[in-house]
């Protein structure tokens, strides 16, 4: 550990720049992020003294392929952003837990009461809580420690910014007191552990994942205990492509019940076959039975499992794609599974606030003006929060305005893929 203050004047003096360069690839964003660790370091100094400190970050995702699929043992393409949650930590010998998130009030509590509390449900405590006793579950040290966090990964836009959260707070505890001998895929899964038992919501694994691990990865959840992660290598810029987050505007908040519809309605689907997931369900063998499904589960059902056989197929293909240098392929299928999304999935509105559908404009608005220069989709969960956008490079700043100009400045935001997921930056 260094002292805050030795570290603040080193990055002040520009000592840190190929550090953080090398974690956040874009060198017109070093300015800034050295600018927002300087500051999170004096609110940390102003919190609990000039002390000792490690920093550690963990990275927003985009999920690349694979909308709805992890939860079903699917595969998924997915990779971590340079966008991140980063947390200035001091280890304590009190057993306390104090994490100060900014534009937030402090959180408590002891690293020796881990008993799930209803009460937090849905609640930051509640993810650290759950995180700290998945971490002990699994035979890992515990203990205190006092942390000001930031994050520039943006709340309710589908970039999952629980899974970053969920994500640094493991990887903390991995290194004050497991010397980073945990692996990412663990702490991944001590992450979804905690937001299925003591958030309450009931994602599947591919958020922390790629929260976690880094890079573009494609994942293969048909066995969620030992899910298999392979790296694929991809340069966007060698396609002079970007990969665009369009923020629009709409919270992700009292939508955990459309979430959960989705798994619940697939789970009927499996119900009919006697099976867990639909992972274990051959398509021909569902395709042959809808008709009695549709009896038993109802049409959305059926629909919604058909978008995950598409999608799940699909998965496999783009990674094909772009090993083998199949860009305009890669795209293509994004597009499709953007469409198999909006009409079998139908998870871009709920049909409580049909008048409310600020992802179906963007995605319309999206295809006009990009024409040729691009493909759009749903990002992430749905229902809120972002859409997906690959743009040729020459075209994002005229697809960049278009966005704004109806969603608001600063809408549409221009990302790189980030080779690390959780780490201890230093």
């Amino acid at each position: 550990m260094k002292q805050v203050t030795e570290i603040m004047e080193e990055m002040k003096a520009g000592k840190l720049r190929g550090l953080l360069e090398d974690i956040y690839v874009d060198a017109h964003v070093i300015p800034a992020q050295e600018a927002r660790y300087i500051k999170a370091m004096e609110k940390f100094t102003a919190l609990f003294g000039p002390q000792e400190v490690e920093i550690y970050s963990a990275a927003g995702r985009s999920e690349v392929g694979g909308n709805h699929t992890d939860h079903q043992q699917g595969m998924v393409l997915a990779t971590s952003i340079n966008l991140d949650v980063i947390a200035v930590v001091s280890k304590n010998e009190d057993s306390a837990v104090r994490v100060v998130s900014e534009g937030y009030k402090m959180i408590e509590l002891s690293a020796e009461d881990l008993e799930k509390r209803p009460e937090e449900e849905e609640t930051s405590i509640g993810l650290i809580r759950g995180v700290l006793r998945g971490l002990r579950d699994r035979g890992y040290k515990t203990g205190g420690f006092n942390a000001y966090m930031t994050s520039d990964v943006l709340g309710g836009s589908g970039l999952s910014s629980s899974a970053a959260f969920e994500t640094v707070i493991g990887t903390i505890v991995d290194g004050l007191y497991n010397e980073m001998s945990i692996s990412m895929v663990e702490i991944a899964q001590i992450g979804q552990f905690a937001e299925n038992v003591f958030f309450g919501k009931p994602s599947g694994l591919m958020d922390q994942m790629a929260c976690a691990v880094g890079g573009m990865i494609h994942i293969d959840f048909k066995d969620p205990e030992k899910p298999k992660v392979e790296k694929v290598d991809v340069d966007f810029e060698a396609y002079h492509y970007s990969l665009c987050i369009v923020d629009v505007k709409a919270s992700h908040s009292d939508l955990t019940y459309a979430y959960a519809l989705v798994p619940e309605e697939m789970k009927k689907v499996c119900d009919y076959f006697g099976k867990k997931h639909l992972r274990e369900i051959e398509p021909e063998e569902f395709y042959t039975h809808i008709p009695e499904i549709r009896k038993v589960t109802g049409d959305r059902a059926v629909l919604r499992a058909i978008h995950f056989y598409g999608d799940n197929e699909r998965v496999q293909k783009e990674v094909d794609a772009l090993k083998n240098g199949e860009f305009k392929e890669f795209l293509k299928l994004v597009k499709e599974s953007g469409d198999s999304s909006f009409k079998y999935l139908q998870n871009i509105y709920t049909n409580e606030d049909v008048q409310n559908q600020s992802m179906s404009i963007a995605l319309a608005v999206s295809e006009r003006v990009l024409g040729g220069h691009g493909v759009c989709r749903v990002h992430g969960g749905g229902f809120a929060g972002t859409i997906q956008v690959f743009v040729e490079n020459d075209f994002v700043e005229t697809y960049r305005r278009a966005m704004d100009e109806i969603f608001g400045a600063g809408a549409c935001h221009v990302l790189k893929v980030r080779k690390y997921g959780g780490l201890k930056v230093m």
